[in-house]
């Protein structure tokens, strides 16, 4: 994970450091300031390939100047079919430069790519800097302008308000060039929808996955894993566990009162023999980083905020007491194959104009909080269930197959694995449980309650309407957008809304995204 920004020469030296400081946590390995004809480019690295210092950016080549915040997984295929490039580093992102210099256009490069990635790029022949995003929006991107009209590109937001610019989410799957946004890739977009088999989709998405988490092992440095004793982070864990000759190293956290993953996430480990570690926190542990976290995340969601604390906790405690830098994680799978609300989905299409909106937003939800509690410590976030093959192939199956009609959602992706040894057959048909939810019930219940006392209703009734954009509904959504805009003044419109149940749907309009208060939560919380 590492982060960079880039601003036209209008802008001094120092106030590209300055940006860089703010980011600083994203690239403790090196930071570096090079400037071109008409750009600065600032970086700071956290290596994962190609460790030593010829793989520090900006990468340049002639003229050419290239920052990438990425893992580029074919950069073997690709350094062999450029092989006439003069390679300075054992760095995976350097391949981008003969990339880009010898596609026909930006588009063709974007597509040759099999990565997680967030470029910038000052092309000389064409004199122009351009910009990408991968499909998912794994690694965050934002752009500004100046106020004589120069765009400007950062890792994060704090880096460009740190200059007094407003920013703007750059869209996944798309290319800036010459002034314009192209898309490359929707993977939310589906031209025709198949029906195949149970065996062979069974059969399909096991490849698949496998495929995803196995490409996501390479790096130079320690990898680790992210284990709830959910269906998703399990089978992560699971993939990885059957193809390494090692132990792999599993994490877990949960609260000191009432964990619900705990026990699940050490029955997952003990199955798969890894080295496993637990990571306890109190109520108070909670409301003491609660603005930490919201700084890192820029965003004001209940969601997003209520699901982050757990992860920032555990992945504060393996940047102090391991050498791990690179994480999996189990983010996406929701969105592919459904979550518990959307099993009051009015039919097929409804499901599935659900899953097209969440894929094509979940860059602003889940992955931005995967990428900044993760990255909040100087480590990586690597998401299989993300891999752009597998998404494609999950959202082309017919969504009449990925509906709930057994009682178990998610039943392909459990159906893909029941044999072969993967997990514990209590494991694999687990009731599904938000992160947030089974780190704990005390740790949203300490939140609402510390909300409450924190306003009267007089004061929510008058507070609340200081916001046209995402106004707050309850206490709680008050209190995060108070503290996120002590850090992000007027910058509310990064995200478009909460992520909540779709409210049209019989059983969703509810007023707490937790699966808590839906009626099919059952054994979710046991």
């Amino acid at each position: 994970m590492c982060g960079f920004i880039v601003v036209p020469k209008m802008f001094e030296e120092k106030q590209v450091a300055q940006g860089l400081t703010s980011i600083e946590h994203r690239g403790p390995d090196s930071r570096q300031v090079k400037s071109g004809k008409a750009h600065h480019f600032g970086f700071v690295r956290l290596a994962i390939m190609g460790l030593g210092p010829s793989g520090d950016q900006p990468f340049i080549n002639g003229k050419d100047i290239l920052v990438c915040n990425g893992e580029v997984y074919n950069y073997k295929q690709l350094k062999k079919q450029y092989r006439d490039f003069s390679y300075a580093s054992e760095s995976d992102c350097e391949v981008l430069l003969p990339l880009f210099k010898k596609s026909s256009s930006m588009i063709e490069a974007a597509d040759l790519l099999d990565a997680e990635f967030a470029f910038c790029y000052w092309d000389e022949k064409q004199q122009d800097l351009k910009a990408g995003r991968d499909a998912m929006g794994i690694r965050p991107l934002f752009y500004a302008y100046s106020k004589e009209g120069e765009v400007c590109f950062a890792s994060e937001v704090k880096a460009l308000m740190s200059l007094g610019l407003e920013a703007k989410a750059f869209p996944p799957g798309h290319i800036y060039e010459f002034g314009e946004f192209k898309s490359f890739c929707d993977l939310g977009h589906v031209e025709t929808f198949q029906i195949d088999d149970l065996e062979g989709m069974s059969k399909k998405i096991r490849e698949l996955l496998t495929a995803g988490v196995l490409k996501r092992l390479q790096a130079d440095t320690p990898v680790g894993f992210l284990l709830s004793g959910g269906l998703d982070s399990s089978l992560v864990c699971a993939i990885a566990a059957k193809h390494l000759n090692r132990p792999i190293k599993t994490f877990s956290i949960g609260m000191e009162k009432d964990a619900i993953d705990l026990k699940y996430a050490k029955q997952v480990a003990d199955f798969l023999g890894t080295e496993h570690h637990e990571v306890i926190i109190s109520e108070e542990d909670v409301l003491a980083e609660l603005p930490e976290v919201i700084q890192h995340l820029e965003t004001w969601d209940i969601t997003t905020v209520r699901a982050s604390i757990g992860m920032y906790h555990v992945c504060k405690y393996i940047k102090e007491k391991t050498d791990v830098k690179v994480v999996l994680t189990g983010e996406v799978a929701d969105e592919l194959f459904g979550y518990k609300y959307t099993d009051f989905a009015p039919d097929e299409w409804e499901f599935q104009k659900e899953a097209q909106k969440r894929i094509r937003e979940i860059y602003l939800y889940d992955v931005l909080r995967a990428d900044r509690s993760i990255a909040a410590h100087s480590l990586e976030a690597r998401v299989p269930f993300s891999d752009k093959d597998f998404v494609r192939y999950v959202m082309s199956l017919h969504p009449k197959l990925k509906m709930n009609t057994s009682g178990h959602g998610k039943y392909l992706l459990r159906k893909a694995f029941e044999d072969g040894q993967y997990l514990p057959e209590e494991i694999l048909w687990r009731q599904k449980a938000a992160f947030s939810d089974a780190v704990g019930h005390s740790l949203s219940d300490c939140l609402k309650a510390f909300s409450e006392v924190s306003y009267t209703a007089e004061e929510f009734d008058l507070k609340k309407k200081s916001y046209s954009h995402g106004t707050p509904f309850t206490k709680e959504s008050l209190l995060y957008r108070e503290i996120f805009e002590k850090f992000f003044k007027g910058q509310g419109q990064l995200i478009p809304d909460y992520w909540m149940p779709n409210k049209s749907w019989k059983n969703c309009d509810v007023d707490d995204p937790s699966a808590r208060v839906l009626p099919n939560y059952g054994a979710s919380g046991v």
